[in-house]
Formats: C-alpha cells, structure tokens, sequence
C-alpha cells in the first residue's frame, strides 16, 4: 500500500470506536486516515500490519453498537470523548456467533478509597486482549465477571489480571516496590509492555502521609504483606527472570 504523505493522516488512535472490517472485532491501537476516507492499522502505511478499519456507531437508546463505514473523512472520533459517551451497558454483537449481546470492557479504573490508603495499599484491575497487546485498566465488576467466563461479558477475547498496589510509605521505595509488582506481574502472567501501557508511572495514587511500616514487611518474593514482620526489616528489588 503506497499513499503520498499529503493523502495521510496519521498517529491517530483509537480506543473502541473503530473494528477490524474483517472479523468486527473492536480495535484500541494507533491508525491512519487516507483522502478517500477509509481507515488502516498502524501509525503510518509502513507501520504494518495495514488492516481496514470501519467505525463503530452506538444505536441511540439500546446500548449496542453497529459495525459502519464512515462517510465522511473530515470525522475524527478521540479517545476522550468515546469514554466519555460509553458506560457498562455498551454491548457488541460479534459476528458468526449466538451471543445477542456481549459486554465490552472499558476503561473504568477502580481508584483508592480513604479506607485504602489506611491499608496502605489496593487492589488495580485489568485485562488484556488474547490477541494484541493491548491493555484496559477496568473495574472490580468487569474484572469479575471476565473471570468467571460471564456470557453477559467478551471474556473470550480479554485476559483479566489483577494487581497490589502500594499508597503511602517511603517515595523511592514505594516506587520501587510497584515497580517490581509490575515487572512480577508481567513475567508471570506473560504481559508484554505492561510497564509501557501503565506509562511507568509507579507512584499514581501515590500518598506520603502513613505508616511506612507496609515497606519493611513485604516479602520480596511474593508481594505479600507480613503484618508481624519486623519494620526494620530490609527491601530487595525481586528480579522476575530468577523466579
């Protein structure tokens, strides 16, 4: 596929609100636009794979969407406003398959309560899709039922996972602390660029006020907390690969 670069609009990206023209599966990932008005995946015509892509349409009132070709190129859906207009009730009909109706997961993250960062720490959701590396961080309800293989859900399509997540302490140490979590979670579960997708931000939610005794007594191996544990006791950046 060749276009001159005055026909390309490219690095745009989408977050649910364009499907693969083929299967009608929903695509989070960069794209680019051509003068004729269609739609490729990849930041650029030589960022390949370069697959088609058709918009996807809300029907007003029904909370489910239809798979459409967009007729006017000039249209440019961003991220924000797509998860700004999407809630839970968003459904999509997968095609060749019996499900009337699947849940989509979207990005709806779980955010620490006072009562967390009382604990010092919570508990992050997410899931990844099986075929693409591609993350959404979700909440404790889509977590739920992806784990239990709800029909109401595309679990079929997304991985869930979840993860610890320390709040207060020490800066550096909490840092390096959800940095290993990460770097753990990844290994473990086979999470390419999971780092990338959280932006290696290690120190969101972060609180400095609080105990700092959660630091001292956390295993290094497991991630688990010891609540008897001397708070003197040292920290040890766990290494995935020697696991």
């Amino acid at each position: 596929m060749y276009y001159p670069s005055s026909q390309i609009t490219p690095n745009l990206y989408s977050n649910n609100d364009l499907a693969y023209k083929s299967s009608g599966v929903l695509y989070t990932g960069y794209y680019f636009k051509i003068s004729t008005g269609k739609y490729y995946t990849g930041r650029n015509t030589s960022n390949k794979p370069n697959e088609e892509l058709i918009f996807v349409e809300k029907k007003p009132d029904s909370g489910t969407f239809d798979l459409v070709t967009n007729t006017n190129p000039s249209l440019n859906i961003s991220p924000e406003s797509i998860q700004t207009t999407l809630s839970v009730t968003n459904y999509l009909t997968l095609p060749g398959t019996n499900n009337s109706a699947s849940l989509v997961p979207i990005y709806l993250p779980n955010t620490p309560t006072q009562q967390d960062y009382q604990n010092e720490e919570f508990q992050r959701y997410f899931c990844k899709k099986t075929n693409e590396i591609q993350y959404i961080e979700i909440n404790l309800d889509q977590f739920t039922k992806l784990k239990a293989q709800d029909p109401q859900i595309l679990y079929q399509l997304y991985q869930p996972f979840t993860i610890t997540w320390i709040l207060t302490g020490n800066k550096e140490q909490v840092a390096k602390i959800n940095k290993n979590i990460v770097e753990l979670a990844s290994f473990k579960q086979k999470l390419p660029r999971f780092g990338d997708y959280l932006k290696f931000d290690y120190l969101k939610y972060y609180n400095q006020s609080g105990s700092t005794n959660v630091l001292a007594n956390r295993n290094p191996r497991t991630n688990s907390i010891s609540r008897n544990a001397s708070p003197t006791g040292s920290f040890y950046r766990d290494n995935p690969l020697s696991q």
